[in-house]
């Protein structure tokens, strides 16, 4: 079976770091997979990446990094991208990978003009159908952020699908096989929290109430989901009983996540593959 490729652009903080492991293992948790199913490939410290040919798919991860930046690796990666999409390869970016796709497939990359968004901030659905699984996002649902850079024109062919108060451009489709979200479904509550607490200084300075931000963190159940039905959809796994199962007793309407809509989320990513 080929593996699951995750696109490592940079690493936790020290203080999250020692308390919750590396970006690696929060994707993997939240993906609900196997270490075997999954290959790490650290771009920020210039490994190589295998053709897309060698891959079921790939999730690219956030970095305290700057797309503008243009950082070697950074456009190395972009290319890289640019032939995933040739390959028609299941792709997923997340924060920096967001920002990255977008900048890859034509877009514009910079400072949030409404300025940092940090916290659990509710995402509002714009469109349905538009990707496989897309129907089952609730019209509003929480999510996990952290950025201060964002995308400011997706790429022409681009559609974006959901956004916040502060950023129109949340969650993106650039074809029925690649996705990307501003928003961190990786995050649990615990990371939020922990990330919040990390900039609580520098928060304070801009006039953000990180007290007030941390007493809103929430789950983020469909956030994840959708993460988590793109890795399975990918690897051709179903996705675990369990999840399903938790998600159903839930029975809010601004998280939940019945059983026959994440089994259609990841046919309907299989079917589009081809």
């Amino acid at each position: 079976m080929r593996p699951l490729l995750l696109i490592q652009t940079g690493e936790a903080p020290d203080a999250l770091l020692a308390r919750f492991g590396g970006f690696a293992d929060w994707f993997r948790e939240a993906m609900r997979i196997q270490p075997a199913q999954m290959q790490v490939v650290r771009v920020d410290e210039g490994a190589p990446l295998p053709t897309p040919h060698a891959i079921a798919g790939a999730v690219i991860t956030g970095s305290a990094a700057m797309v503008t930046e243009r950082a070697d690796w950074s456009e190395h990666t972009a290319e890289w991208i640019r032939d995933a999409m040739d390959a028609q390869t299941p792709l997923f970016g997340v924060c920096y990978g967001h920002q990255l796709m977008a900048h890859a497939l034509g877009g514009t990359v910079g400072w949030l003009p409404a300025g940092r968004e940090i916290g659990t901030e509710s995402i509002a659905r714009l469109a349905t159908g538009e990707i496989p699984g897309s129907c089952e996002l609730p019209s509003l649902f929480p999510a996990h952020t952290t950025h201060r850079q964002s995308v400011l024109a997706p790429p022409p062919d681009a559609h974006t699908l959901a956004r916040s108060e502060l950023d129109p451009h949340q969650l993106l489709r650039y074809a029925p096989h690649a996705l990307s979200t501003q928003f961190h479904p990786e995050f649990s509550t615990e990371h939020m929290r922990a990330y919040i607490d990390a900039r609580a200084d520098a928060l304070r300075k801009e006039g953000l109430d990180p007290d007030a931000l941390r007493a809103d963190v929430r789950e983020t159940e469909a956030a994840r989901a959708l993460l988590e039905g793109f890795a399975h959809a990918a690897l051709d796994t179903p996705v675990a009983a369990a999840v399903v199962k938790s998600q159903a007793m839930e029975g809010r309407s601004d998280v939940s996540v019945s059983e026959s809509s994440i089994r259609v989320r990841v046919s309907s990513v299989r079917s589009d593959q081809g």
